[in-house]
């Protein structure tokens, strides 16, 4: 009997290539979101710089492929650019690290109850700014590598022109935006949690990534590499770049470095509401909600 009994707990607990079932994907959900508000603020900074830095490395990927000359078809080339901008999440899924809108899923445990408002807000708050911190430095980085001035200037362009469509977004459009970005990105999320290896991983994320570029949605950490680049590039860049560009920096004049913060603004909150609501609470409601029948029955 005892033999059996560990032959039989044996095969119940062998590991299975099927995926994780959408209710224990909200329940890992909902476990992770919880211990993430029980990180030490050290760790949880420099989770977040990685993040940030990740992220930035997607967007930079992202960029060099949009350069691509020879007249790439509009359609194919976008796609292309989300797909290379989908490293960024790959890195930050398989690598480790803390992205605020993929936490925006945390309002799973908010609404479980099994952390409280106010450790949600200090851990993104925390992960914003290290997010940022990531990004931005990333940015400078790349800046003094010289990227910019590679193709003949092509990415130095593209950078700046990606600057210009994100510095005049009206506010309702870059809200919207990132609403419907961070969908993407929280369903590539909720999909990774379901996933059970490294390949499965990678499968799962690059295509609610490449199809939120593609489409051009705003992400607010991927906008903290963006924008920066793109600003180093127009207020740094020498004669000679300009000169191969065929374009003069009066030409982006007016874009500053306020630019940052009225895009950051409606599209951090657009992330929220998209993350947050459309996703979390969805799937909390239908997965993790206690319904007044089973109260009942209870």
């Amino acid at each position: 009997m005892r033999g059996e009994a560990v032959t039989d707990t044996y095969f119940t607990a062998a590991p299975s290539i099927d995926a994780v079932l959408p209710d224990e994907i909200a329940k890992r959900c909902e476990r992770t979101g919880a211990g993430k508000t029980r990180l030490e603020t050290t760790r949880l900074l420099m989770l977040a710089i990685l993040a940030g830095a990740f992220i930035a490395f997607g967007g930079m990927f992202s960029t060099i492929a949009a350069s691509a000359a020879g007249g790439m078809p509009f359609g194919i080339m976008r796609i292309v650019s989300g797909v290379a901008f989908s490293l960024g999440l790959i890195l930050v899924v398989l690598g480790g690290a803390e992205l605020f809108t993929g936490n925006n899923l945390m309002v799973m445990a908010w609404a479980a109850r099994k952390a409280t408002g106010r450790a949600i807000v200090r851990s993104w708050a925390l992960v914003y700014v290290g997010n940022f911190v990531g990004a931005a430095a990333t940015a400078g980085l790349v800046f003094l590598s010289g990227l910019h001035e590679q193709g003949d200037g092509a990415v130095g362009a593209t950078a700046l022109a990606t600057l210009q469509a994100k510095a005049t977004l009206p506010f309702l459009t870059a809200l919207v935006s990132g609403i419907l970005a961070n969908v993407l990105v929280c369903l590539a999320v909720w999909l990774s949690y379901g996933a059970r290896t490294m390949t499965d991983k990678i499968l799962v994320v690059v295509p609610p990534i490449a199809a939120f570029v593609a489409a051009g949605f705003e992400h607010s950490v991927a906008n903290m590499y963006l924008i920066p680049y793109g600003l180093l590039v127009k207020d740094g860049a020498d004669a000679a770049f300009w000169s191969q560009i065929g374009q003069g920096a009066q030409a982006f004049s007016e874009i500053g470095w306020r630019a940052l913060w009225t895009n950051l603004v409606p599209v951090t909150l657009g992330n929220m509401i998209g993350g947050g609501v459309l996703v979390g609470a969805v799937y909390w409601f239908v997965y993790l909600r206690r319904s007044p029948e089973l109260e009942e029955e209870g």
